[in-house]
């Protein structure tokens, strides 16, 4: 691990991370929603819903708002609400293990 993330703290690099992956996967929505408008190559799903999955979920749902993109495809709506439905239960279990002093941070 290079030693500039060795000093910070494991909820400073999360919260980077995620910071990083939102923008990223609210800038990718962008992108697909301008391309669909202009006929040109579009970002495919599995890349949007990867983003997701990698914890720009916000990202996607603010960006699908914004844009109006992706509102009302299936499965895609089916499945970036089950990576979002998963990632709460994940937060929820690390809370719970937190709490219970099962999980150190």
């Amino acid at each position: 691990m290079p030693e500039a993330l060795a000093d910070l703290p494991l909820l400073k690099i999360a919260a980077g991370w995620l910071l990083l992956v939102n923008l990223q996967t609210f800038t990718a929505f962008w992108f697909d929603k301008r391309a669909a408008l202009r006929g040109f190559w579009r970002t495919s799903e599995a890349s949007l819903l990867m983003g997701a999955f990698l914890g720009g979920t916000p990202g996607a749902f603010l960006a699908r708002r914004v844009f109006r993109h992706k509102t009302r495809k299936q499965p895609f709506v089916s499945r970036l609400k089950t990576i979002a439905f998963l990632q709460i239960v994940a937060i929820g279990g690390a809370v719970g293990w937190y709490a219970a002093g099962i999980l150190q941070v």
